[in-house]
């Protein structure tokens, strides 16, 4: 989940089995794509998409941009993750409907969203494993899965570190089983048991928060880390993202068009 501006900041898996999910396809498993350190990116969210930004990842949203897109930007030589929201409802997503007011929580502080209540795998597995297809299907090369730390925010639900590793976890293995990589937004206290699970991170304001170099195994394990800054400008935070490895750019909160890469 994108860290609120200035402005907003004052059972188990026994249900997974009764999913429609492929079985592992071991060729995908070789062949999906491992995004290694210092990588330059786009992370274009909102706006018209700009396919010209001479790098070799972009970061967009899944639901909003259709397999032509995508298509598009593999012909322009770019990897292509797909933006996802898999740990808060969104009302305008065309799937929303589909989610329970049971699985329902508080407002994570973006409009139209609420967290959901990921202890329910029975619920949440099907409806995920459908969001998961449309970026397979779509052909995009990885997933970004948001708001997947839950349990260190005021949800309205008593999560707790188990019950995110365990769905983080899922999430992971339901985009691998497809052959998507998986970055593990944000949630950096638990990246120790969480590296083995993913292919890469993706980063805010660690530099604004001191935590960089809490993202360090990730680059260690030849791992890229997909990093932007909003509040700090770029000569303030680039020297270390240099220095640890750190894909950075700084970003302004829409994530339009416009970036200053370090």
């Amino acid at each position: 989940m994108r860290r609120l501006p200035p402005l907003f900041a004052g059972l188990l898996l026994l249900a997974t089995a009764c999913t429609t999910a492929p079985a592992p396809d071991p060729k995908a498993a070789e062949e999906r794509w491992r995004p290694k350190p210092g990588l330059a990116w786009q992370w274009q969210l909102s706006g018209r998409l700009d396919p010209t930004v001479d790098v070799p990842v972009y970061d967009i949203d899944g639901f909003d941009h259709p397999a032509s897109a995508v298509e598009d930007l593999h012909r322009r030589g770019r990897k292509v993750i797909c933006y996802l929201s898999t740990g808060a409802w969104e009302d305008f997503r065309p799937d929303a409907a589909a989610f329970p007011k049971s699985v329902l929580g508080k407002g994570n502080g973006w409009k139209g969203e609420r967290w959901l209540d990921i202890r329910r795998v029975d619920v949440l597995t099907p409806l995920m494993t459908k969001r998961l297809d449309m970026c397979r299907d779509k052909g995009f090369d990885a997933v970004e899965p948001d708001n997947m730390d839950g349990y260190r925010n005021s949800t309205g639900f008593p999560l707790t570190a188990a019950d995110q590793l365990r769905y983080n976890r899922l999430i992971a293995r339901l985009a691998h089983e497809r052959g998507l990589s998986v970055g593990l937004k944000n949630d950096l206290d638990q990246i120790p048991q969480l590296l083995p699970d993913f292919d890469f991170a993706v980063n805010e304001q660690c530099a604004q928060y001191d935590e960089c170099g809490r993202l360090v195994p990730f680059v260690t394990a030849g791992k890229a880390v997909f990093h932007v800054e909003y509040e700090l400008e770029a000569r303030e935070f680039c020297p270390q993202a240099r220095e640890l490895g750190l894909s950075s750019m700084q970003k302004r909160y829409e994530l339009g068009v416009w970036r200053r890469a370090c």
